[in-house]
């Protein structure tokens, strides 16, 4: 998986803050190649990048060109051998919206729910690159790409449009959905509430999860 809008915090003390200077361009030479701080900017006491947060929005990029992926896409873009139906995967993928438990589309770990808010879900098409765009509240393991293999069943005509919403009723994960690979998968964005709220959503978050 990759991300383009990842987000951590750090605590450092007041005079540690003080000193550091462009902190981006520090670690832009120790960091690898791959990896780049866009922003650094000092938060409240309560935040915290994983439970504070109000959602997440992933992209996932498939190909279905005949030749293949993009070569400056190849690492972030899924090659698809078959022909996809943009519509169809699309109003299929709506019927996910909701509050809703994915247990049939996670991966499930000990102690944790995999109940999930699924705020949003575009398919979007430009040329032979198709754009899965998905957010909710949070992710359980192994989620996005679950739906998205769901979602190429249905858009090369294995499955019909109904098929993915009825797997909502399963208590464990469905065998017969397939996990797409990691590499076509980008986080590319995360929110949060205002300052004055960080410390309830977090306290929610870490509740229920």
């Amino acid at each position: 998986m990759h991300a383009t809008g990842q987000v951590a915090h750090v605590d450092i003390s007041g005079a540690q803050w003080a000193g550091i200077g462009d902190l981006r361009a520090r670690l832009a030479g120790v960091l690898p190649h791959d990896v780049r701080v866009r922003e650094v900017r000092e938060v409240p006491a309560a935040f915290d990048a994983r439970f504070a947060a109000l959602w997440r929005r992933y992209v996932y990029r498939i190909s279905d060109a005949a030749w293949g992926v993009e070569p400056l896409r190849r690492t972030d873009t899924l090659h698809w051998p078959r022909s996809l139906d943009q519509d169809a995967m699309l109003r299929s993928g709506k019927t996910l919206l909701g509050r809703h438990d994915f247990a049939a589309y996670c991966r499930r770990r000990d102690n944790a729910t995999t109940i999930r808010e699924l705020q949003r879900l575009g398919v979007t098409r430009t040329g032979c690159l198709l754009e899965v765009e998905v957010q909710a509240d949070a992710f359980c393991h192994s989620m996005v790409r679950s739906i998205v293999g769901a979602l190429l069943a249905v858009g090369d005509g294995r499955r019909p449009p109904s098929w993915p919403r009825p797997l909502l009723g399963e208590s464990a994960r469905a065998n017969d959905v397939q996990v797409a690979p990691a590499h076509g998968l980008t986080l590319v964005e995360v929110g949060y509430p205002p300052d004055d709220q960080l410390a309830a959503r977090a306290e929610i978050t870490r509740a229920t999860r």
